[in-house]
């Protein structure tokens, strides 16, 4: 703690950071670690594993998923959003009286909503009490169609709800083939994205796993980060800075079919991706990703500090983040934080990271466009980011699943790589289920002229009583 608070103050004096990330000497090509100038002096070390493995060309069958949605925002703030198609889920086309529907949709009128939080909703059947809106009866007239007496006060009537115009709306109309990806297949592409103060070494067990297993595997340590070169300008680690560096380095190892696995502030790296290359993105994973919203630096934050004195407080930032982001804190996560290189960032860049994360289109309607199926992996004891946001999440994307390890924290996939691996594989491997098209019933051959004169006769035959004889009588 003195040696960090004496070379913070030699910092202050020289007015210049004492820590400067620099590519390692050690990491070669041979290693499977590869360094990419993204731009001129700006450097990333990337580790791309391509596994020996036969050409195997196997059919790719899958199913296919028709992703129609209507978004409409409106001007209060609230989201509303309609699942269309024939497989919206079954709560949406199912009315309340069991009759199915299509399209199922709901007429929304909003109230003011200044005294109320924005809700984001989703729709279902109509119920009684939008129904109820369309009752004859008139304001001058009660219950029962009579006026009332001149003595008595009319019942206080409840407000009217007021119509507003929608500020967007916005309508997703396509079909995505989404089919099993095996280690087998040539045309499928494993990146992983780490998030604040990671490298990519947090993901050995993951690249080990999936290498072993035939995948194509990339991972790039963000600018700063790990072996990648550390500019000495704030503007070089804004979101919009680092997003250009993760897009080329996509461009630059993208197959056919490619699956971002994006952890903590990676996820909207992935995210960013998922919109820039639809039809290349296949599947998505977010481990401890957080709510669908905008991102922007809070004002009152311990990183708006100086650098020097962040500097001085490495001690106890390291510590507090040992604390919040694991569940336990022991000899075994501490050592895992060394190993993995995590957290392991001079406090220029610290500073930097937490300043520059300002992404005012990555809100609810910009999750909401995404069409690619979201795999959500949620640490129970995460800290950093609650459930209720994983939640929230899992509510505004169209096909998410969302998984909570109860042993887990922010870095589950430190904590519990054998469960994430499993999770994940599981994931890789999953393809909707193709359902046989609607047998067409059988129609009934009308009658002929001659069997239904016949039917008549023998009806009619017998239905008469015959005479009784004289003889009988």
């Amino acid at each position: 703690m003195l040696t960090s608070f004496i070379e913070g103050l030699l910092c202050c004096l020289a007015s210049k950071s004492a820590n400067v990330v620099v590519p390692v000497e050690s990491s070669e090509a041979a290693d499977g670690y590869e360094f990419v100038e993204v731009k001129p002096g700006r450097v990333l070390r990337v580790r791309h594993i391509l596994p020996d493995r036969p050409v195997v060309e196997e059919p790719t069958q899958g199913g296919i998923v028709s992703c129609k949605r209507k978004i409409t925002v409106y001007r209060s703030g609230q989201l509303f959003i309609e699942n269309l198609g024939e497989r919206a889920s079954a709560e949406l086309k199912t009315c309340q009286n069991g009759d199915t529907e299509p399209n199922s949709t709901v007429e929304v009128e909003l109230t003011d909503g200044r005294n109320s939080s924005p809700p984001v909703s989703i729709p279902e059947a109509r119920s009684e009490s939008v129904a109820a809106g369309n009752n004859t009866a008139t304001p001058e007239t009660g219950a029962s169609g009579e006026a009332p007496a001149a003595g008595q006060h009319e019942p206080s009537q409840p407000p009217r709800k007021r119509r507003r115009k929608p500020k967007r709306t916005l309508v997703i109309d396509c079909e995505r083939r989404i089919a099993s990806c095996k280690g087998t297949h040539s045309d499928v592409a494993l990146f992983f994205i780490h998030g604040v103060g990671g490298s990519l070494d947090i993901w050995g067990s993951q690249l080990d796993f999936f290498s072993r297993l035939g995948y194509e595997v990339i991972a790039p340590d963000l600018a700063g980060h790990g072996a990648s070169s550390a500019p000495h300008i704030a503007a070089a680690y804004t979101f919009y800075a680092l997003a250009e560096d993760m897009r080329l380095i996509f461009k630059r190892y993208a197959k056919k079919r490619n699956i971002l696995i994006g952890h903590s502030y990676g996820v909207s790296f992935c995210t960013f991706l998922a919109h820039e290359f639809p039809d290349q993105i296949h599947k998505m994973v977010m481990i401890n990703g957080g709510g669908p919203t905008a991102l922007e630096p809070s004002l009152c934050s311990i990183f708006n500090l100086p650098t020097c004195v962040l500097h001085c407080l490495s001690p106890l930032l390291a510590w507090s983040f040992l604390k919040a982001g694991f569940a336990r804190q022991g000899s075994k996560e501490k050592q895992l934080l060394r190993e993995n290189n995590a957290f392991n960032v001079s406090s220029f860049v610290l500073r930097a990271m937490m300043s520059g994360q300002y992404w005012p289109e990555g809100d609810e309607v910009y999750h909401a466009e995404l069409t690619v199926p979201v795999l959500l992996v949620h640490g129970m004891h995460d800290k950093f980011v609650p459930v209720e946001e994983d939640q929230r999440m899992a509510e505004i994307l169209l096909m998410a699943f969302l998984k909570v390890l109860e042993d887990g924290s922010h870095m589950v996939m430190l904590e519990c790589p054998e469960a994430v691996n499993s999770l994940l594989h599981e994931f890789f491997l999953w393809e909707p289920i193709t359902l046989p098209p609607p047998k067409k019933e059988p129609k009934t051959r009308p009658e002929t002229a001659k069997a239904q004169t016949e039917n008549t006769r023998s009806s009619s035959e017998s239905a008469k009583v015959r005479p009784s004889s004289a003889k009988q009588t």
